[in-house]
């Protein structure tokens, strides 16, 4: 029987991934503990680039119109063409 994944928490493994690189960066780590950050690095990055890839899914399903995808702009609600 198939195990059902948990989801990932994407700011909160970003943040942790964001730490680990750090720490590696710093060169205060044995090689063991730097093996072990790196080790988590990858599970982590794994684990964010496939919930961005079912992000982008998603996406796509909610943007398809009659069996074609339409590709709109994102805008964002920080618009600065409009001079406010």
């Amino acid at each position: 029987m198939a195990r059902k994944k948990t989801p990932v928490d994407f700011e909160q493994s970003l943040t942790e991934l964001e730490s680990l690189v750090e720490r590696l960066e710093q060169g205060d780590l044995t090689l063991e503990e730097s093996l072990k950050t790196f080790e988590r690095g990858v599970a982590l990055t794994r684990a964010l680039q496939a919930a961005l890839r079912q992000a982008e899914q998603k996406i796509e399903i909610l943007t398809t119109r009659g069996g074609h995808a339409v590709v709109e702009p994102f805008e964002t609600d920080n618009h600065t063409d409009n001079g406010n």
